[in-house]
């Protein structure tokens, strides 16, 4: 706390008094035409503008300013005031991406060329090339350090696809909108899919149509903005023009015929008064339907004891006869979303300016459970009532009972905003902001049942005793409200910056944020017994609001030792009120070795808090057993009697320590590239372990165990437990590498040619797992193969994008390639001497862009044009591993036992192409997009 006190001394010292003069001009071409959206900064500060539709700006500035104009394909120049009142410019085209960038820095703004740290930019022109439909999908194929996954069958999770940079997981990324917090999702990842036990901020709710740029910082940042940023941030800008508005068509379908999406969006802006301010403005509705991706289910294995349902092989033979997939439904949801953005700025005097931004996104998802064959929900005298709940056509059960798939359906209202005030008081940067968010899910299952044996007395007035009478069963609704969850915060923000000199800048700041965490109870019939079949609502138990605070501030220093060396540092101090004090550094560095080549390095200590969503969850919930059966496991959170009762600990935060050094150059002819290499090492990674079972049972499998484990799995009739913990400490170490060659003349026209990509070096765990004594002594880990494999093997190894991009007079033609690397993955019930591949795979996009008028432009995009899919294989760890690849002999299941594993793993071939747990690159095939875009 004494350094709080100290920066907060700092910030009161702080006297104010300058001369301001206003500074109008016009930026232009080559060509001589204005150029639209220029970026017109005041150099050492966040002052700045951009140019309007015929390049006119106007700037309240010092009068010893230096103003620094950039723009995307053309050079960067920087103009001294020295008392002008009117500066024009002319920026030479065919220069590499040179412009200035907020993110990284606390003191002022460089251009991405002059940071010490490695920064992607992308602009919304390259976004919209993918023909993607979020931008979560964008970012896949434009940015090869970050992943995401579509995730079919895994309850909530459909609602909101985990990303990751650098294969850490999405809670090690920090998202900023305009450079502010944005809240995290209400969602926490639960079932056994990349993502699992961490959650992150909803950034598939952005509208593409609404960013101007995304800069992404590829390095540690914790110590300038905070938890969350051990991975990197990635800053979202908002569009700020008010001549470029435009009016958007999407349509799109996948060749299978399914999976047809329409999308309509407008973007437009505004000048408020006598170009007194801005705002712009998107709205954007969007619907797709499902595309389903089932596989052929092998009727030998649904019918086997082991592999399936121990079920008679004839019945399940004319079950499958009708629905060979067994009446699954997976693959990508039917979804519609309602996305409003706004973003303004108003200037209330010569040098000062309002500012805010806000949003809000109304998602809805349709999904579904895993079929309920007649053979697994069979009829007998305890549920003959589903015979009258699902009637069906099948002609050898009670009125055509077929079995029944449950539905899942979300509901995503997520909303942010900022309000702040940008001032520059003799000298002084100020900037004062408030940010609010929050994201609510509910949930319902329909098309289901609550199968428990419940009851309630009713009095009998006749007989005047009570009698039982039965809740659910026969009298069981086929609707149900679960609940949800829901997150929200409230941050406040004083961020003050300055330079000094020629050769130092100053900033420090603080933050105040407030976040609270609600488990939404679900009705009674949703949870009472064993719940509802598929998704089990939250208890009155395991509901309610939980919250906490914490205060934190920085300092930070650039100190330009001389033109070509540039020296930062920055250290930041938080106090949170449920886990205490964290102090964090960040060293970095960049020398110019000549006009052509930079060096730059960084070295820093970050930490990430556990989130109130890891502390506070507690649930049972189905899940996926191998061979076929859905049980009900329990997750106990740790501040629970259960925790207490098994020595689980509190949780506590992650830290890390970042090392990152590379190098970049613009050569001649167009030419530029950076070469980056990180190591991160965390300690005490946070994780969701592995499911504990008891630790001794009978021959009838019934629990028998005396420990205080087996107590909480009877006294719950849960088949396992599980919890978070500080359990691990990991190290991830890579390259990134960027290449570029602008502007080759073929012909008439300009091809751009780009390389990108990052190669895993290191990412595994860095010494033994931290398991509680209980769970040692029963010979388990929460951290097993499965979840290591999830932790580090099972997104690609390495991911290439080369892409090529031709413009020509009114027509232009991108082609990308995706080199998606090697996965392996461990599922839950593979023999441990055997693992899974997927193959190498190449995504190619073509997308082709024709300018029929000034007004209108028609885009076609065919994505994965070659209709590559996932493709696995069993891969033996040790000799004995390659025994049962080889193996051709039948077993007592009728198949190899090869053929057996495989059936382990996709739920006896309906997740064939994924495997159940293991995720990939695409899971729909070739895509076809067609857009329309209109500018006003």
């Amino acid at each position: 706390m004494k350094k709080l006190k100290l920066l907060f001394l700092l910030l009161l010292s702080v006297a104010f008094a300058n001369a301001q003069t206003n500074v109008t001009g016009s930026v232009t071409g080559d060509d001589g035409f204005g150029i639209p959206t220029v970026n017109v900064v005041e150099k050492g500060t966040s002052n700045g503008t951009t140019t309007d539709f015929d390049g006119n700006y106007s700037l309240n500035v010092s009068s010893n300013a230096t103003l620094v104009f950039s723009y995307v394909g053309y050079e960067t120049k920087e103009i001294a005031v020295n008392g002008k009142s009117t500066v024009n410019v002319t920026l030479s085209s065919g220069e590499a991406l040179d412009e200035v960038i907020l993110v990284g820095s606390r003191t002022a703004p460089r251009s991405n060329v002059d940071t010490a740290l490695p920064v992607d930019v992308v602009g919304v022109k390259e976004l919209n090339s993918t023909g993607q439909a979020t931008f979560d999908k964008a970012l896949q194929y434009r940015i090869p350090s970050f992943n995401t996954v579509q995730t079919p069958v895994n309850d909530a999770t459909s609602l909101l696809d985990p990303y990751e940079i650098r294969n850490m997981g999405p809670s090690r990324t920090l998202i900023l909108i305009n450079g502010k917090r944005k809240n995290l999702s209400a969602l926490l990842y639960t079932q056994t899919s990349p993502g699992r036990g961490e959650t992150g901020a909803d950034i598939s709710a952005i509208p593409t149509d609404a960013i101007k740029r995304v800069e992404i910082l590829r390095d540690g940042a914790s110590a300038q903005y905070g938890s969350d940023a051990i991975a990197g941030v990635m800053n979202i800008i908002l569009k700020d023009n008010v001549n470029n508005g435009s009016a958007t068509l999407r349509s799109g379908i996948t060749s299978e015929g399914d999976g047809e999406m329409i999308g309509i969006s407008v973007n437009n802006g505004t000048t408020i008064g006598d170009d007194k301010g801005f705002i712009n403005y998107t709205i954007d509705f969007s619907k797709t339907n499902l595309a389903n991706r089932p596989g052929t289910v092998n009727a030998v294995a649904e019918a086997d004891a082991d592999l399936g349902f121990d079920a008679d092989l004839g019945f399940v033979q004319e079950f499958l006869s009708r629905r060979p997939d067994a009446g699954n439904i997976n693959g990508s949801p039917e979804n519609a979303a309602s996305k409003f953005l706004i973003n303004s700025g108003l200037d209330l005097s010569e040098n000062t300016e309002l500012y805010f931004n806000a949003a809000y996104v109304y998602k809805k998802v349709n999904s579904f459970a895993n079929y309920r064959t007649p053979y697994w929900r069979a009829l007998n005298d305890d549920n003959a009532y589903l015979a009258d709940f699902f009637p069906g056509n099948n002609p050898n059960t009670t009125n055509g009972y077929d079995g029944y798939v449950p539905t899942f359906e979300g509901l995503l209202n997520d909303y942010n905003g900022t309000v702040g005030i940008r001032t520059k008081i003799n000298d002084w940067n100020v900037d004062l902001s408030y940010t609010t968010g929050g994201n609510t899910q509910t949930y319902k299952v329909n098309q289901s049942h609550n199968g428990n044996e419940v009851y309630t007395a009713n009095y009998n007035p006749e007989s005047g005793e009570f009698e039982a009478v039965e809740l659910y069963r026969a009298n069981s609704p086929q609707s149900f409200d679960p609940g949800g969850t829901r997150f929200t915060h409230n941050v406040g923000n004083i961020d003050i910056s300055r330079v000094l000199s020629d050769q130092v800048s100053i900033g420090f700041g603080t933050e105040f944020r407030n976040e609270v965490f609600e488990v939404i109870e679900g009705g009674a019939a949703s949870y009472e017994g064993g719940g509802a079949d598929s998704f089990a609502g939250n208890t009155p138990q395991n509901s309610g609001k939980f919250n906490r605070y914490n205060f934190g501030g920085y300092f930070s220093i650039d100190y330009d030792v001389s033109d070509a060396f540039l020296l930062s540092g920055t250290i930041r101090t938080e106090n949170y009120s449920d886990f205490g004090n964290t102090f964090v550094y960040k060293l970095s560095s960049r020398l110019k070795l000549n006009d052509q080549l930079t060096a730059r390095a960084s070295v820093s200590s970050g930490f990430r808090a556990p989130t109130l969503h890891q502390i506070y969850t507690q649930k049972s919930q189905y899940s996926f057993q191998p061979g076929g059966a859905i049980v009900v496991g329990g997750l106990a959170n740790n501040v629970s009697t259960q925790a207490k009762l098994l020595g689980i600990p509190n949780l506590d935060a992650e830290t890390s320590n970042n090392f990152t050094i590379g190098f970049g150059g613009k050569l001649e002819n167009n030419f530029s590239f950076t070469l980056d290499y990180y190591n991160i090492s965390v300690k005490d990674r946070i994780v969701l372990g592995a499911e504990i079972t008891g630790t001794a049972y009978d021959a009838n499998g019934n629990n028998i165990g005396t420990t205080p484990l087996d107590d909480i799995l009877r006294d719950n009739n849960l088949s396992d437990i599980s919890f978070f913990s500080n359990a691990i400490d990991t190290r991830t170490s890579g390259i990134d590498v960027v290449l570029s060659k602008r502007n080759i003349e073929i012909g008439n026209g300009d091809l751009d040619l780009n390389l990108s990509g990052n190669y895993t070096i290191q990412n595994e765990r860095d010494g033994a797992v931290k398991d509680i004594p209980l769970v040692a002594e029963a010979g388990q880990s929460v951290v097993n193969a499965t979840q290591e494999a999830l932790f580090f093997t099972s997104r690609p190894e390495t991911k290439w994008i080369l892409g090529a991009n031709y413009e020509i007079n009114k027509l232009g033609v991108s082609l990308n390639n995706t080199y998606f690397g090697k996965t392996t993955f461990k599922q839950q019930g593979l023999d441990n001497n055997l693992r899974t591949e997927f193959t190498p795979k190449i995504v190619t996009d073509l997308g082709i862009n024709y300018t029929a008028t000034d007004k209108l432009t028609i885009a076609l995009n065919i994505n994965n044009i070659l209709n590559v899919l996932p493709e696995w294989s069993f891969k033996a760890e040790n000799a004995a591993g390659q025994d049962i690849i080889n193996d051709t002999s039948i077993t007592s299941t009728g198949q190899t036992e090869i053929q057996n594993q495989s059936d382990l793993i996709t739920f006896n071939q309906r997740y064939s192409q994924m495997t159940y747990d293991g995720y990939h690159f695409s899971q729909l095939g070739t895509m076809f997009n067609l857009s329309l875009n209109y500018k006003f």
